[in-house]
């Protein structure tokens, strides 16, 4: 027997136009239950200050209660709770939205009914947020267009994208595929929840607060309509030449085959964005020239902390290098001596444990094709702060090159290497 989101999936599959109807049933019992069991336990807690493991030594009464308001929809969403996170590469903080723990669980269900509805209807363009789909796609895809028929590429950056999303509109985008109005009601009121900040409570008048369970989805359908959509029904229509796009979250890249289209595009992309509520940030945003025929023009693009340029290979044929950014390197680095000083006396053994766990997240997610000498000097930048800071703190044992090495030969750092080839 087909569960209710394999119905909806069927459903959707079977009859793509059709808009649904009748989903709120499957914020269910089996369906909050589910999702409670995939919440980490050491998840910070909400305003309400609920953890996993306080929610579940009621569970079965806890998750009645809730299907009961949420039937005679006196269920409201609590705020989220405002905290904020070192933003990589910059002096400011990004912030978060923490929701409450019951708000988690139900944002979580209509999380995978939005899936279960968008995902055949995305583009195969779009990589951020998605089932089966990760950066490192993404980045072959690009570099696949690149190494095509682009000579010039729009490098553009949605300015606070997430801060900016104009709730009418998402509404109306989502109007589009459910006819369900209790649905829609619950992820408005999520919308428009607000902020509890320092004990101050504010409105949110437009957004998606990043960490709720629905924000990734919603953004992606936000962008579906907003660009991915207007692209490829106008812009591939109107261009002379070939052009792309590729798209994680909000990090977007154009690519076109004359110059004329890349400047065309971005004057028409600013007004397309201006339309629903968005702007381009035009510090971060550039036309450049890339690809086979730029020569000494050619300029370089960042996409997923990686950054493309134009190269050559050892026959002399034209290729695309991948590198990792030189801003994401400098944070890298940075964060790595901050936790190596700060851990510093912890035993040997453990110490060089949890530094290789952070070397082989590194490596797993940079070790691209052509980038073994970033990761070289990755691996070079830890060697070196390590053994600083064991001869800092080991100054009655004068801790020197060779004593480190024999170190390093009982507890050895790991190796960097390529994971992902590129083609």
């Amino acid at each position: 027997m087909l569960t209710g989101m394999e119905r909806i999936k069927q459903l959707v599959e079977t009859n793509p136009e059709r808009k649904l109807q009748t989903l709120i049933h499957l914020i269910n019992e089996t369906t909050l239950k589910e999702v409670h069991a995939e919440q980490e336990k050491a998840k910070s807690p909400g305003i309400d200050k609920v953890t996993k493991v306080e929610y579940e030594k009621n569970l079965e009464a806890n998750v009645q209660k809730l299907i009961g308001r949420m039937k005679t929809f006196s269920y409201r969403p609590q705020p989220v709770r405002r905290t904020y996170i070192e933003k990589e590469g910059s002096d400011k903080l990004r912030p978060l939205g923490i929701p409450a723990y019951e708000d988690r669980l139900v944002q979580g269900v209509i999380a995978e009914i939005l899936e279960i509805i968008y995902e055949p209807k995305f583009y195969d363009f779009s990589y951020g947020f998605r089932v089966g789909r990760d950066c490192h796609q993404a980045v072959k895809h690009l570099d696949n267009k690149l190494m095509g028929r682009t000579s010039w590429v729009v490098d553009a950056d949605i300015k606070g994208f997430f801060d900016n999303v104009d709730h009418d509109w998402m509404m109306k985008f989502l109007e589009h595929e459910i006819g369900d109005k209790n649905l829609l009601r619950y992820i408005k009121r999520f919308l428009k929840a607000g902020i509890m900040e320092a004990g101050e409570y504010a409105e949110t008048d437009s957004g998606v607060p990043q960490g709720g369970l629905c924000s990734p989805i919603m953004a992606n359908v936000y962008l579906h309509y907003v660009v991915d959509i207007w692209f490829d029904k106008k812009v591939t229509g109107q261009s002379r030449g070939e052009c792309s796009m590729v798209r994680y979250a909000d990090d977007i890249v154009f690519c076109f085959q004359y110059k004329d289209d890349a400047e065309n595009f971005y004057k028409q992309f600013k007004l397309r964005l201006a339309k629903f509520g968005l702007e381009i940030s035009e510090e971060k945003s550039k036309i450049v020239k890339f690809g086979r025929f730029a020569g000494n023009e050619a300029g370089k693009i960042d996409f997923v902390g990686f950054t493309f340029m134009c190269s050559k290979s050892r026959n002399g044929k034209f290729m695309v290098k991948c590198r990792t950014s030189e801003k994401k390197l400098k944070v890298k680095r940075a964060k790595a001596s901050k936790w190596i000083k700060a851990n510093m006396h912890a035993p040997i053994k453990e110490l060089i444990n949890k530094l290789n766990q952070k070397l082989r997240g590194h490596y797993n997610y940079y070790g691209l094709s052509h980038n073994i000498a970033q990761m070289r000097g990755f691996y070079r930048h830890i060697t070196y702060t390590l053994f600083k800071a064991l001869k800092r703190r080991s100054q009655k044992d004068k801790m020197n090159w060779s004593k480190f090495y024999k170190i390093m030969e009982y507890f050895p750092l790991l190796n960097p290497r390529i994971m992902v080839h590129l083609w």
